[in-house]
């Protein structure tokens, strides 16, 4: 995981951009497959000022959409609209 500073929009909305690793087992064509993946996202508000307080590695579950960045960017990241840390993980 990437962690980036909490920052303000111009509308005065904390967010912050972090990097997510993924990494698990799928069923596929009949088979397992492992995936490993890495995903941009960002997070506002609540959720913002609680991704900002998080430690580099700890476990979690997001939830959100896949969008454009922004506006002027049209790379895909997810907004994540809910954080769940896991505990003991």
């Amino acid at each position: 995981m990437e962690l980036g500073g909490l920052r303000y929009t111009p509308a005065g909305m904390p967010a912050v951009e972090f990097r997510i690793a993924h990494e698990s087992e799928q069923d596929e064509a009949g088979g397992r497959r492992k995936v490993l993946a890495e995903l941009g996202a960002v997070a506002f508000d609540s959720q913002a000022r609680l991704m900002a307080g998080a430690k580099l590695g700890v476990q979690a579950k997001f939830q959100g959409f896949l969008a454009a960045k922004s506006k002027r960017s049209q790379r895909l990241v997810l907004h994540v609209t809910n954080i769940e840390f896991i505990e003991g993980a």
